[in-house]
């Protein structure tokens, strides 16, 4: 089944219609080649964590945030 792509050119209301082939071609030159498929098994889980907090700018001990007493 071949469907015809309907694309407008420029600001005129010209009208360009292509083929799938000729739209899959235009679409791999613009955006070149699809990376490999990603497979199930080399997904990584991801867990998200709270950041530590940074030091407060007005801060004038920061023992506390150094870690020692």
């Amino acid at each position: 089944m071949t469907v015809d792509w309907e694309v407008a050119m420029a600001d005129d209301d010209e009208r360009v219609v292509f083929t799938d082939e000729e739209a899959a071609f235009l679409r791999h030159v613009r955006f070149g080649e699809l990376p490999p498929r990603v497979l199930p098994d080399e997904l990584v889980e991801l867990h998200e964590t709270d950041h530590r907090p940074g030091i407060p700018e007005n801060h004038l001990d920061d023992r506390d945030w150094r870690g020692s007493a």
